[in-house]
């Protein structure tokens, strides 16, 4: 009989252990899947600021791309605003110069002057009239004022002393004028 209560312990105890195994491996198991899940999120987290990084530089990329490229429009619209202000100095020679040349060279002058004033306008040069305008600070340059002789003429541009000029719609060259206050 007491082999009998000694087997039926050792096999209460075996089934304990077994139990106990049972019970670590399904820990063992669950630890497992935890460390799965962690190294999932991990991942999922690595992914979205990965992701998230790659679109904020292909953002920040074609905002380069289109800026560089109106830049470079810009450029070539208005490279060659130099050399026209250096022919804008010429044409303004030639007006302060046409009344007093005589009459036999004038027409050579004259036609050399107009062509100065075709090249200005192949090239997107626009005068800006200014004489009666409204004036205005953003368009015009004031050198004096003068008081006005009527109401009608109060801030009005009355002489223009230099002539202005656009090109493809960007002022070159302010218009000095006078004003009426």
């Amino acid at each position: 009989m007491k082999d009998t209560n000694r087997n039926e312990e050792l096999e209460s105890l075996e089934n304990d252990l077994n139990i106990e195994d049972v019970t670590n491996e399904q820990i063992n198991d669950i630890d497992q899947e935890k460390e799965s899940a962690n190294l999932a999120e991990d991942f999922e987290k690595k992914f979205e600021d990965l992701n998230d990084s790659y679109l904020r530089l292909h953002a920040e990329f074609d905002n380069y791309r289109r800026r560089t490229m109106k830049e470079k429009a810009d450029l070539l619209k208005t490279g060659n605003e130099k050399a026209i202000l250096g022919v804008l100095t010429i044409v303004d020679d030639f007006e302060r110069a046409l009344p007093n040349i005589p009459d036999d060279a004038r027409e050579g002058v004259e036609l050399i002057y107009s062509k100065f004033l075709n090249f200005l306008a192949q090239n997107g040069v626009k005068e800006i009239d200014a004489l009666g305008e409204t004036f205005d600070t953003e368009k015009h340059e004031a050198i004096t004022t003068v008081p006005a002789q009527s109401e009608d003429q109060k801030d009005k541009v009355i002489d223009c002393i230099q002539k202005g000029y656009t090109l493809n719609d960007k002022v070159i060259r302010f218009p000095k004028v006078i004003v009426a206050k």
